[in-house]
């Protein structure tokens, strides 16, 4: 069947005017335009929560601001530590409640809180998205809310509330506002404090860090529901919470950052943190390569005993074996054993890598010992790293046997010493031998000590090979072998 052109003309004019009459289309007519069911949204959100309606050309957000608070911060002593900006540098504090916990195209950002210092007063502003079609909108508000010479300052922003941002401004095909840096405070809570607290969220830090703890605050899970809910024409007092919850966050990363400086930052107040504290901060410092920032951590943690300070404030999840120290000497393939022994987390092999370095392991005198040795052998101080690893090699445990290898690594090739790298290697072959015949087996470590063993045997200085424990001798001509 063949049909003109002006028969097809003929339909579509036809399915238009079908489309376009309330009396034919058979589907329910909106009862308002969508501006109109914007505006009403607004309002009702504007009432319940003390805010005000701005309004534009690209639509209507509701903007909330509190009352400013006092909270003083040396951003000159917060510099000093590793990965914060500069003094001068304005910081924005942002965090975000969205519809979901995905960072694609579905999920939107319908409140986003905001912070910044001016002098000593911290002030917080609210941005909220009245309906969805008010986006745009709400891009703009923020937008002119974030200097370009600015850093932003979230937790667990870098993974997610900045990634979906940045979505969608790209939705609304708009570049992301413009900034310096990206402070996520999050890798900061875990690398420092993970050891002593159950986990590393927000509101943890708040408790474990602070002394902060919400009474009826609204649990994450529940922030989307009320948003939609409110969309469905409910009421929006759920959303008050969502509010309060919001501004409670923005509230403590700055009181987070308040804490670093007045802690870890001040030289004096440095010596009364615990151990475990300064060797997370002596790590940081090593990240940015500097070393003797790192080594002053860790002697100010060797200078005062651990005691039970770190193993008492771990809280594990329930059936979850109890933590073991790096000298507890479990069978090598327990998964109970922690592998934390400094170097790169699954990268290398042999010694460099015996796994991966938990965050939330406790801090023991012998993990202090082994970050120093690491540190005084990149500062070019062999011979005290050489005193350190003497000790751990003279203890119980697999730890011993890793403490021969790096310290016939520094007689080898630091202090030239090849001899005694030959004795020391030897020495760790022989304890290999004693937890093999206890059924302790440790493959990767003995064949980096036999490789060791074999390579230092050719040495002129030595005319005849070393025997190496565990192997038989090769019979001489002439004689059985």
């Amino acid at each position: 069947m063949i049909v003109s052109t002006r028969d097809l003309s003929g339909r579509l004019e036809r399915y238009r005017a079908s489309i376009g009459s309330p009396t034919t289309s058979g589907l329910p007519q909106p009862t308002a335009p969508a501006g109109a069911r914007a505006s009403d949204l607004a309002d009702r959100l504007a009432v319940a929560l003390d805010g005000e309606v701005t309004s534009s050309a690209e639509g209507s957000i509701v903007r909330c601001e509190g009352i400013s608070r006092r909270l003083d911060v040396d951003r000159a002593r917060l510099a000093t530590l590793p990965g914060q900006p500069a003094a001068d540098i304005p910081l924005v504090f942002l965090d975000t409640e969205t519809t979901g916990l995905a960072t694609a195209a579905g999920t939107i950002a319908f409140l986003i809180g905001l912070g910044w210092w001016e002098a000593d007063r911290f002030r917080q502003v609210q941005l909220l998205l009245p309906d969805q079609g008010e986006e745009r909108a709400l891009l703009t508000a923020l937008e002119a809310t974030i200097p370009a010479h600015s850093w932003l300052v979230t937790y667990n922003g870098r993974s997610f509330d900045w990634p979906l941002i940045v979505a969608r401004y790209r939705m609304a095909r708009r570049p992301p506002p413009i900034h310096a840096g990206h402070l996520d405070l999050l890798p900061i809570v875990r690398r420092l404090f993970r050891h002593r607290m159950p986990d590393a969220r927000l509101q943890t830090a708040e408790a474990e860090l602070l002394g902060l703890r919400r009474i009826g605050d609204v649990g994450g899970w529940e922030i989307p529901g009320r948003y939609l809910e409110f969309l469905r024409g409910g009421s929006a007092a759920g959303l008050v919470e969502v509010v309060r919850h919001n501004d409670q966050d923005v509230r403590s990363m700055a009181q987070l950052l308040a804490h670093l400086a007045d802690g870890l930052a001040d030289p004096d107040q440095r010596l009364t943190a615990p151990p475990g504290d300064l060797a997370g901060l002596s790590r940081a410092y090593a990240r940015e390569h500097r070393l003797r920032e790192a080594l002053a951590c860790l002697n100010a943690a060797s200078d005062r005993p651990l005691g039970n300070e770190a193993s008492s404030r771990v809280v594990l999840p329930p059936g979850s074996p109890p933590p073991v120290s790096t000298t507890d000497d479990a069978p090598w393939w327990s998964p109970r054993r922690p592998a934390d022994f400094g170097g790169r987390a699954n990268g290398g092999a042999g010694i460099r890598s015996p796994g991966h370095s938990r965050l939330d392991a406790v801090w023991t005198d012998e993990r202090i010992a082994i970050d120093r040795a690491h540190i005084l052998r990149r500062l070019g101080r062999p011979a005290e790293a050489a005193r350190i690893w003497e000790g751990l090699a003279a203890g119980p445990g697999r730890t011993a046997i890793q403490a021969t290898i790096e310290l016939a690594k520094i007689h080898e090739h630091r202090l030239r010493d090849r001899p005694t790298a030959l004795a020391v290697a030897l020495r760790g072959l022989d304890l290999l031998e004693r937890r093999r015949r206890m059924g302790r087996y440790e493959p990767t470590l003995e064949a980096d000590l036999r490789r060791r063993v074999s390579r230092l045997s050719r040495s002129p200085a030595r005319a005849t090979p070393a025997r190496i424990p565990g192997q038989v001798s090769p019979g001489r001509p002439g004689s059985r072998a």
